[in-house]
């Protein structure tokens, strides 16, 4: 039986599935085709013709099913269908059993009920979904297995190890209800004795505290460029991050109205914008100058072009906003570095990694990057310390302080913007050139 599908003239890679944006259909063969939408979304797509009717029936994400997954999936549609089956009614079935995501409301709705503290129900929640959605949320929880549970946990195992030995016990109660709710069967993939104890070092063995990997400054121009070829929001979130020295928290939950430009939005070239002090580690307010490289950010995000008009978005409006809406995770961020790096390693690089520990450079490091950077320019240690939003001075000092040095910290970051475009290294311009694909 033919389904009278097109033939591409070359196969995918799993290399061109990571990195194409260009939206469309991109065929592989036997039916099976990835569709790019103008979002940047993906999906894994086969056109299937089903007891004489022809369809087109979704694989899943990409980022959960790998191009060999896809292929395999799609060779064994085809040979049901021509057997006279129906894969559609069979992936209805296997919705009966609910993802990872879905069973986590599912245990929720049952278990909020015995945290007396509000605070503590919020953490429950928002650690699972920090950490726990990106990496197993779409799958269903028959199909989590302990490699699953591994690669969601080693990010943050060694660099923050006390929130993943929990996040570990909260995985490990939703897939325990899982079973009891005979959505699952056998061991539980997530559970400590006898299967991660042999995958991951012991908790109370990790090196506690110590500072963030953070790229090396010879790295800092070329990790700058490729991060320029990345799609997403995140990336542009990551970008601003990295222009601003802030952190990953400031900048996830910045909104349009904490931006003041000077001038109409329009044609304003710089801007101040002030982070609450709910936000800010230090909780007090934190002025941050932005230079024209930041603010043609966020025209660009705004949706306007170079040149042309573009309306400011609402006040209460997230400035970096998740595809789905709402704020952008941690974890999103820190995804986008990941992939950067294991792009690097694929093209037969050692990537981007921090000088002393030799461990891949996180967001958070990018800040110890700066400061490193504005020592070795030699540039006033307060003024660096003041924006990194770090308090200087004692309580006396601070109380007759008059000013935040805003403008001098402008220039600060007018000359790290220089640094990150290669044009300002120990006095050298630096090469931004990259050799092979960094995408």
């Amino acid at each position: 039986m033919s389904d009278g599908v097109r033939k591409p003239k070359k196969a995918l890679t799993a290399l061109f599935v990571r990195t194409v944006t260009e939206p469309g259909k991109h065929f592989d063969g036997n039916g099976l085709f990835l569709r790019v939408k103008p979002n940047g979304s993906k999906a894994w797509v086969q056109r299937i013709t089903i007891r004489g009717k022809r369809s087109e029936l979704g694989l899943g994400n990409p980022g959960l099913v790998s191009l060999a997954d896809a292929r395999e999936l799609a060779h064994e549609n085809r040979k049901l269908a021509q057997a006279g089956g129906d894969p559609m009614a069979v992936k209805r079935t296997a919705r009966a059993v609910p993802t990872f995501e879905e069973a986590v409301e599912f245990y929720l709705a049952g278990k909020l009920a015995e945290f007396r503290n509000e605070k503590h129900k919020a953490q429950w929640r928002s650690t699972l979904d920090s950490y726990a959605t990106p990496f197993i949320g779409a799958l269903r929880v028959d199909q989590i297995g302990t490699q699953d549970v591994v690669r969601m946990l080693q990010p943050i195992w060694t660099t923050k190890t006390e929130t993943a030995s929990r996040l570990r016990g909260r995985v490990e109660a939703v897939l325990s209800w899982a079973t009891v709710a005979n959505h699952r069967a056998g061991d539980n993939p997530a559970r400590w004795s006898g299967n991660l104890a042999e995958l991951l070092p012991k908790p109370t063995k990790v090196a506690k505290g110590g500072n963030q990997p953070a790229l090396a400054l010879a790295d800092v121009p070329r990790w700058w460029l490729a991060l320029a070829l990345r799609e997403g929001m995140a990336a542009r979130a990551l970008e601003f991050l990295t222009m601003t020295a802030a952190r990953s928290g400031e900048v996830r939950g910045m909104t349009w109205g904490e931006i003041e430009f000077d001038g109409a939005a329009t044609s304003a070239t710089t801007a101040t914008w002030t982070v609450p002090a709910e936000r800010m580690k230090m909780k007090r307010p934190h002025r941050v100058p932005l230079t024209a490289e930041a603010v043609a950010l966020l025209r660009t995000v705004a949706g306007g072009k170079p040149g042309t008009t573009w309306a400011k978005p609402a006040d209460d409006a997230l400035v970096f906003a998740a595809p789905r809406g709402g704020m952008l995770s941690d974890m999103t961020l820190s995804a986008v570095m990941r992939r950067m790096q294991e792009a690097e390693v694929e093209a037969g690089r050692q990537g981007f990694l921090d000088p002393q520990s030799k461990r891949p450079a996180v967001p958070h490091g990018i800040r110890s990057s700066f400061r490193d950077w504005a020592a070795e320019q030699g540039f006033d240690r307060d003024m660096t310390e003041m924006a990194l939003a770090h308090a200087v001075g004692d309580a006396t000092e601070r109380a007759y302080r008059r000013t935040d040095f805003l403008e001098r910290r402008r220039s600060l970051l007018a000359a790290w913007a220089q640094f990150l475009r290669g044009e300002n290294l120990g006095g050298a311009v630096v090469s931004t050139r990259v050799e092979g694909d960094i995408r």
